[in-house]
């Protein structure tokens, strides 16, 4: 029963998900970058909830959005950071989350059907970059901030996948990155304490 009802709260999230798809993609000239534009903002869950995928396509591509936006953050973390543990902390996601977009590259590949990887950068996490762009002395404690912010965000959506009955290959990339991720939310937690 409680399955159920955990099925039922996780399909009524995905519909409500079914906003954020692409409605109109830009592009950011300065950073090179492909962006979501969410266009029903209002359907968008309230802070700390994960809306679930309603597809094994819209997981990969949730995913991959995470994956880029740690890269792209923490690419910019290691030329404004400040705090040496920042950067080496920044250093950790380029290597961890670039294996984990192979990872991903991989796993949908191993999906039925397989399914495409096309990172995008969502209006939220392009907002974002911005917003460290123009931390100035306040970098340190705004990535470290964002950082555990996305870090939470991805660990739900992983882990929730990871017992959805999704492709295999999903499935487990999902509990096996969820592992990595938690220790990189625990790592950004200390960030945020100094």
């Amino acid at each position: 029963m409680k399955h159920t009802a955990f099925l039922a709260l996780a399909g009524a999230l995905a519909l409500t998900a079914c906003g954020d798809a692409a409605d109109e993609t830009t592009t950011d000239p300065n950073a090179d970058l492909t962006v979501n534009d969410t266009a029903n903002d209002a359907m968008t869950p309230p802070a700390g909830q994960v809306a679930m995928p309603s597809s094994p396509q819209e997981f990969v591509d949730m995913a991959a959005a995470s994956d880029m936006f740690e890269v792209e953050s923490a690419r910019l973390a290691q030329e404004m950071g400040s705090a040496q543990a920042v950067k080496d902390f920044a250093a950790m996601m380029i290597e961890d989350h670039t294996a984990s977009s192979e990872s991903l590259k991989s796993a949908a590949a191993g999906a039925e059907p397989a399914l495409t990887v096309a990172p995008e950068l969502t209006a939220d996490q392009q907002a974002q970059l911005d917003d460290l762009r123009q931390a100035g002395d306040r970098f340190d404690a705004v990535y470290a901030q964002q950082q555990v912010a996305a870090h939470e965000k991805a660990l739900a959506l992983l882990q929730g996948y990871a017992g959805s009955g999704g492709p295999e290959a999903l499935t487990s990339f999902a509990s096996e990155t969820a592992t990595v991720v938690e220790g990189h939310l625990d790592h950004a937690r200390g960030l945020s304490a100094n």
